[in-house]
C-alpha cells in the first residue's frame, strides 16, 4: 500500500537531490538542464505574488488613520484580497489544464500588475477593496499552476525541495513587500508605498515570464465543467488530501492574524515605534525563508507528521512569547512563528501534490483556496479580536487554530495506524 493511501510519509518525500545521470527519466532535477533557471523563475513569481497579495498589511495603521476607519476596516484591503485568490484559484487551475500552466501564470501576474500599478490612485476604501479583490483574483492563477507545474515538470524526489524554493520566494516576497512599504510610507505615505510594491512586481513579472522554461510534460486535459467537479469531488473524497488542506487553512489562520494585527500593537504603547521600524520587522520572513527550504530535509528526519508536530509546536510558542511585553521576546516570538508556519505550510503543499494521481492542479487549487480562506478568516478575526481583547484576544484565536493542526494531525496518525492493522489482517 502507498504511502499516499496510508497517511504515513517516507524519507524519499525529502530527498534534496537527484542524480542527474539518471536517464530514464526526463524531468528536471537539481544540477540538470534549466532546474536552475526554472527554480529562480518561480521564486520571483514567488516573490511578486506575495509582495502584491499583502503590499497593504504592513500599512493598515495608516490607511485606517487616511480614511478614518476602524482597524477590522482596513483589514479588508487584506481580506479582500486573499478571498479573491481562494474564490478563484480552482477555475484558474482548470484554466490551467487546458491552456498550460505557464500560459496561465503569465496572464495573471500580467493582470495583477497592472492592478498593482491603479491601486495607489484608489479615491476610498470601497474602491480599494474592490481592486485588491480584483488583484487577488489574478494571483489565483499563480499557487496552484506552480505546483501543477512543479509536480509535472520536477522528479518526484526532487518535489519537496523544489516547492520548498517556491514557498521561500512566497516569504522573501511578503517580508520585501512589507520592509519596503514600511520605510516608503514613513517619508511618503501609503499610496506611493504600494506604487513602489507595483513596479517591482512588474519586473519580477516580466524576469519570470522570460526565465521559466517551455514545459514538456504538459498534457492539455478538458475545460468540461463535470469534469472539473468530479475531479474536485475525487480530491474531497481522499482522507488525508482533506486534512492536509484543514492544516493549510488552520497554519494560514494563524498567520494572517497575527501579521494584520501586529502593526497596530507595535505603533501602539508600550512599543510606539515608528512605521519604518514597524516594516522593518517583517525581516523576520527570512526565516521563514529557510524553514521553507529546508522542508524536505525536515520530512526526512521526522516524517510528514513529526514535520507538522514540531511546526505547530514552534508556531505556539512563538504565539506565548509574543504576549511579552519586552520587544526582545516579541521578536523572538515573531521568529518561531515565522519558522513553525512556513515549514508547516511546505510540508502539507507538498504532500498534496505528491498524494494527486491525477487532476495535480486542482488538487493544489482546493489546498490554495482552503489557505486563503484561512488567511482571510484570520485577517478578519484576527483584527475582530484585536479589538475586542487587545493582542491577547488575536493570540487566543490563533493558539485555537493551532491546537486544530495538532488534533488532525493526530487524526491522521490513528487513520494510518487503523490501515496499518487492517492490512495485516
Amino acid at each position: 500500500m502507498s504511502p499516499a493511501s496510508t497517511g504515513a510519509s517516507t524519507a524519499m518525500d525529502a530527498a534534496a537531490t537527484v542524480p542527474v545521470s539518471d536517464t530514464s527519466d526526463s524531468r528536471m532535477a537539481p544540477g540538470g538542464p534549466g532546474y536552475r533557471r526554472m527554480s529562480f523563475a518561480l521564486f520571483l513569481a514567488g516573490v511578486a505574488t506575495f509582495a502584491l497579495l499583502y503590499s497593504t498589511q504592513a500599512l493598515l495603521p495608516l490607511i485606517s488613520d487616511g480614511f478614518g476607519v476602524s482597524a477590522s476596516d482596513a483589514s479588508w484591503t487584506v481580506a479582500a484580497a486573499t478571498g479573491g485568490l481562494a474564490l478563484f484559484v480552482i477555475p484558474m487551475s482548470a484554466l490551467s489544464e487546458r491552456f498550460g500552466r505557464r500560459t496561465v501564470m503569465t496572464a495573471s501576474l500580467a493582470v495583477a500588475v497592472t492592478v498593482g500599478l491603479l491601486v495607489p490612485f484608489a479615491p476610498s476604501l470601497g474602491v480599494l477593496v474592490v481592486l485588491r479583490g480584483i488583484q487577488g483574483a489574478a494571483l489565483a492563477g499563480l499557487p496552484a499552476s506552480a505546483q501543477a507545474y512543479l509536480a509535472e515538470e520536477v522528479r518526484p524526489r526532487a518535489l519537496v525541495t523544489a516547492i520548498g524554493l517556491f514557498v521561500a520566494g512566497n516569504s522573501v516576497g511578503g517580508m520585501s513587500g512589507r520592509v519596503i512599504t514600511g520605510w516608503v510610507a514613513q517619508e511618503w505615505g501609503w499610496r506611493v508605498a504600494v506604487g513602489v510594491i507595483g513596479v517591482i512586481a512588474v519586473g519580477c513579472a516580466v524576469a519570470f515570464r522570460l526565465l521559466l522554461p517551455a514545459p514538456r510534460h504538459f498534457r492539455a486535459g478538458s475545460l468540461h465543467p463535470r469534469r472539473l467537479l468530479g475531479t474536485v469531488r475525487d480530491h474531497l473524497a481522499n482522507p488525508l488530501l482533506r486534512r492536509l488542506y484543514a492544516i493549510g487553512a488552520l497554519f494560514m489562520t494563524v498567520f494572517g492574524g497575527v501579521y494584520t494585527v501586529i502593526g497596530y500593537r507595535l505603533t501602539e504603547a508600550p512599543f510606539s515605534l515608528p512605521q519604518g521600524i514597524v516594516g522593518s520587522i517583517f525581516l523576520v520572513y527570512l526565516v521563514g525563508t529557510v524553514s521553507a527550504s529546508t522542508a524536505g530535509r525536515l520530512v526526512g528526519r521526522l516524517g510528514r507528521r513529526g514535520a507538522l508536530y514540531l511546526g505547530g509546536g514552534t508556531t505556539a510558542a512563538g504565539l506565548l512569547l509574543s504576549l511579552s511585553d519586552s520587544l526582545p521576546l516579541v521578536l523572538l516570538g515573531l521568529v518561531l512563528i515565522t519558522a513553525g508556519f512556513f515549514a508547516g505550510h511546505a510540508v502539507a503543499s507538498s504532500a498534496v501534490s505528491k498524494t494527486a494521481t491525477h487532476g495535480r492542479a486542482q488538487a493544489s487549487a482546493i489546498y490554495q483556496s482552503a489557505y486563503y480562506i484561512g488567511s482571510s478568516a484570520g485577517s478578519t478575526v484576527g483584527a475582530l479580536a484585536f479589538h475586542a481583547s487587545g493582542w491577547s484576544g488575536t493570540v487566543g484565536v490563533a493558539l485555537l487554530a493551532i491546537a486544530g493542526v495538532v488534533a488532525i494531525t493526530v487524526l491522521g496518525s490513528v487513520a494510518a495506524r487503523r490501515q496499518v492493522v487492517a492490512t495485516a489482517h
